[in-house]
């Protein structure tokens, strides 16, 4: 199968890697230093579950470089996904799948709007792992894991076809019975650890641990519960503990990527996190006023990141 990781960063290079590894066709569309570094020394994968370098790595800044491919995996950042949309038709053909793998909950609908509806699936992920120097992927926690599905939640060939390849690749993967269902709930988590996260700057460890921080993400969980359900999605109300009880296994020393950008100063995803939250709750009359206050918080931050403000 002949796949381009669209955003070689931590989840792009992980998995990508992962795949390249096993004997798949991968091109990886990347930038900059990181780029050059890829086609130079290749692409060296650290992670809690070995290591391993890929000598010889296809790779480019130009999709139409890439030319057209059977999977397409988008791991850039929630707030690029729009305006990458269109870079990505060159690799478009009429039986490309188009595989998400964003934090936030609207990714499938801005690509179908700009590459058709019949070419994306629903898609999450979930892995702690960052670039630690040019060329180099760092995996520091949570076991790597992969979902996609069609967006009728109906069982097609071709999405068992990639979850086969995946599988070949040693990664945990799956077709959910409901992607919709599984994305809000990965959304859920990941807007409430990173939103917390980011407003009072503590690791994992601490913010669980406290009575005050934990009410903090159970309540953020809970308002993005009530925004899902507005939207029919079907989540049962356990799903809270569940998320909770994932963030209580995570490695203590976890700082969400949100997090890490807002203390480096760059634009983080706080616009299609807790910002999504709020949003798509007044769309719906549904309040959210521990995703408003977290959102409202780092705004601030995250305007002055972009060079919209300056103080």
């Amino acid at each position: 199968m002949r796949i381009a990781v669209f955003g070689t960063g931590g989840v792009g290079g992980y998995f990508g890697g992962r795949l390249a590894k096993s004997g798949e066709e991968v091109v990886f569309i990347a930038r900059g230093e990181h780029l050059q570094a890829i086609q130079t020394r290749g692409l060296r994968i650290e992670s809690v579950n070995g290591d391993f370098q890929l000598r010889s790595v296809q790779s480019t800044d130009d999709p139409q470089d890439a030319g057209v491919v059977d999977v397409i995996l988008v791991a850039v950042k929630a707030w690029q996904v729009a305006e990458v949309g269109a870079a990505m038709r060159p690799m478009v053909g009429s039986n490309t799948l188009v595989i998400p793998l964003q934090n936030g909950i609207e990714a499938p609908t801005q690509l179908a709007h700009v590459l058709g509806a019949d070419h994306v699936l629903g898609g999450l992920c979930r892995i702690s792992s960052l670039i630690v120097e040019p060329g180099v992927i760092r995996h520091v926690g949570i076991e790597p894991y992969v979902a996609f599905g069609e967006l009728d939640n109906r069982i097609s060939e071709r999405s068992q076809m990639l979850l086969n390849v995946f599988h070949k690749a040693g990664v945990k993967a799956e077709i959910p019975a409901d992607i919709h269902a599984a994305m809000w709930e990965k959304f859920a988590f990941i807007s409430a650890i990173s939103g917390v996260g980011g407003v009072v700057r503590a690791p994992v460890g601490v913010i669980r641990s406290l009575p005050e921080t934990r009410s903090l993400l159970r309540r953020a969980i809970e308002e993005t519960l009530a925004v899902a359900r507005s939207y029919q999605i079907g989540l049962a109300t356990e799903f809270v503990s569940r998320i909770l009880s994932f963030i209580d296994n995570l490695p203590g020393e976890t700082q969400p990527s949100l997090q890490r950008d807002l203390i480096a100063g760059r634009p983080s995803e706080l616009s299609s996190q807790n910002g999504a939250v709020v949003r798509l709750g007044r769309e719906n009359g549904v309040p959210t006023p521990v995703n408003q206050f977290i959102y409202h918080s780092l705004l601030p931050q995250e305007l002055r990141a972009r060079g919209e403000i300056e103080f």
